[in-house]
C-alpha cells in the first residue's frame, strides 16, 4: 500500500546570514538535512516543527510563514512504499544554546552564501538551497 509521509522543516536563520542545518545518522545512512521530521497524528504543521525543534535541539521557536512545499513527486529514501510531501517554515528563536538531544544527530550553522545544493542530501533540500540563495535577506 503507497502511503503520504508528511514532513516539517525549519529555516532558522541568525543574524550572521547562517541557516542551521543537521548531520544525522540514521537506518545505517549518514545525511545532512534542515532540522525538522515527520508529522504525527493529530499535529498541525506548525505544532510538529515547535515540537521537533524542542526535541532535537531543545530550543523553542516562532513559526513565522511558509517557505516552501515540494509541488513534485517525491520517493522516500527510507520506505519506497512513501510518498514525501515536504513543508519548509522560516522560523525564529530566541534562545542562543543549541544543542543536539540525540547522538546520531549534530546541528551545524552555514553560511547561506557559501552554501551549496549538494551540502544536502534529500532532493527537496537541494530545491531549498536554491531558493535561500535566491531571496535577500529580511525574510
Amino acid at each position: 500500500m503507497h502511503l503520504f509521509n508528511l514532513r516539517v522543516y525549519g529555516l532558522l536563520i541568525n543574524q550572521q546570514d547562517q541557516v542551521l542545518l543537521m548531520d544525522e545518522k540514521r537506518f545505517g545512512k549518514s545525511f545532512t538535512k534542515f532540522p525538522g521530521g515527520g508529522l504525527e497524528w493529530g499535529e498541525g504543521l506548525e505544532d510538529c516543527l515547535i515540537r521537533e525543534f524542542r526535541e532535537e535541539l531543545g530550543l523553542n521557536i516562532t513559526v513565522k510563514k511558509l517557505f516552501y512545499v515540494n509541488p513534485f513527486f517525491v520517493q522516500s529514501a527510507f520506505n519506497t512504499q512513501e510518498q514525501l510531501i515536504s513543508f519548509y517554515y522560516l522560523v525564529d528563536s530566541t534562545d542562543s544554546i543549541i544543542h543536539a538531544t540525540f547522538t546520531d544527530e549534530q546541528p551545524r550553522w552555514c553560511l547561506i552564501e557559501s552554501l551549496m545544493k549538494d551540502d544536502l542530501t534529500f532532493q527537496v533540500d537541494k530545491e531549498v538551497v536554491k531558493l535561500l540563495k535566491q531571496k535577500k535577506r529580511g525574510f
